[in-house]
């Protein structure tokens, strides 16, 4: 256990009982049913340097390797979300897949399998293609559906294959994006009636706003498994830059967290948290982020922590390991792995 940790669980601050933790920590625990995999993480890398197209593999972007999957798979982690960039896996709009771009992702799907991992296809766009808006002339809905059937017509039936992630925090999208969702949904139903398809809404997909920008988006899916997705960070501005240091209320996160939640059960919609991370060296923070997950948990909503994969560096929000010792945010992580949720909620049980 390491010293930050002790001092959270010390400080009472809603944690779950020391002795639960050391039941992880000792392994009594992985014998046992987890339930779903409610805690994953953002395996980034490939979507880096998006200003640099198509880019150049091992010095603009990155796949993960096998010791990454390795690395997670024993910690129990079973859930990874992929961020990939249109522009690499399509060059132009309307042409066929790049063959180099997916025989890596088919490779990150491979050793995923061969880890008992599941992964979400992360398109990490943000509504544009080489800053053009979906919707728009120069980006049509057609454009967008287009590369979504292939895309699926590709990758469905992987074993590792858990959901399409149609969208990365779409913003500033005029009223255009839930006509985009839709069409990319249309259109991956053509060719995969069974895969979980990720909805992320307007302004970057923002967990506290969701009501109020993304209160009426509702896209229809014949097959019925769509999950709706949010982002949450603890910072003043939302963004994740955690600029400065910052004081924060403990239950930051839950509240922040709650309109999306609270939006969900009154939709009747199932509910994701694809991005939230602190930084490492923020003990309120981390806090903040133990009282999430375990709102999070009781209500069967999974969630992935940003970031893993290689390439971080000194990042304080990354949680690859440094030096052979486990990030503080990963003792949090493995406090709410275990649960006993069957289905992805949100739970109406209170």
């Amino acid at each position: 256990m390491t010293t930050l940790l002790a001092r959270l669980l010390g400080r009472g601050r809603r944690t779950l009982a020391v002795a639960s933790l050391l039941l992880v920590a000792s392994g009594a625990a992985a014998d046992q049913d987890r339930g779903i995999a409610l805690i994953g993480v953002n395996m980034a890398g490939a979507e880096f340097a998006p200003h640099v197209l198509p880019g150049k593999l091992g010095r603009d972007y990155h796949f993960p390797e096998r010791r990454h999957f390795q690395y997670y798979q024993e910690k129990n982690v079973r859930l990874i979300r992929f961020p990939f960039k249109w522009e690499r896996v399509q060059r132009n709009l309307g042409d066929r897949l790049h063959f180099d771009y997916v025989r890596q992702i088919k490779k990150t799907l491979d050793l995923a399998a061969q880890h008992d991992l599941k992964v979400i296809l992360d398109m990490h766009n943000y509504a544009r293609y080489r800053g053009e808006l979906i919707g728009s002339r120069h980006v049509p809905y057609e454009s967008y559906a287009q590369v979504w059937r292939l895309l699926a017509e590709t990758f469905g039936g992987h074993p590792a294959l858990y959901g399409y992630d149609i969208m990365n925090e779409p913003h500033s999208t005029a009223g255009l994006w839930p006509g985009a969702a839709q069409a990319a949904v249309d259109a991956i139903r053509e060719v995969d009636s069974e895969t979980l398809i990720f909805i992320e809404g307007d302004r970057w997909a923002s967990a506290w706003h969701w009501p109020m920008i993304n209160g009426n988006l509702n896209i229809k899916d014949p097959a019925d498994r769509l999950v709706y997705e949010a982002h949450v960070y603890f910072d003043k501005d939302f963004s994740g830059r955690y600029q400065e240091p910052e004081q924060v209320d403990p239950m930051l996160g839950v509240n922040r967290v709650k309109p999306f939640v609270d939006w969900l059960k009154e939709n009747g919609h199932r509910g994701f948290i694809g991005e939230y991370g602190v930084p490492d060296d923020s003990l309120p923070m981390l806090v903040a982020m133990d009282n999430m997950l375990a709102y999070l948990n009781e209500h069967c909503i999974p969630s992935a922590y940003w970031a893993a994969g290689p390439g971080w560096g000194d990042y304080k929000m990354a949680i690859e390991p440094r030096k052979g010792q486990d990030r503080p945010q990963m003792d949090i992580l493995q406090k709410h792995i275990d649960n006993d949720c069957s289905e992805i909620g949100p739970s109406t049980q209170e």
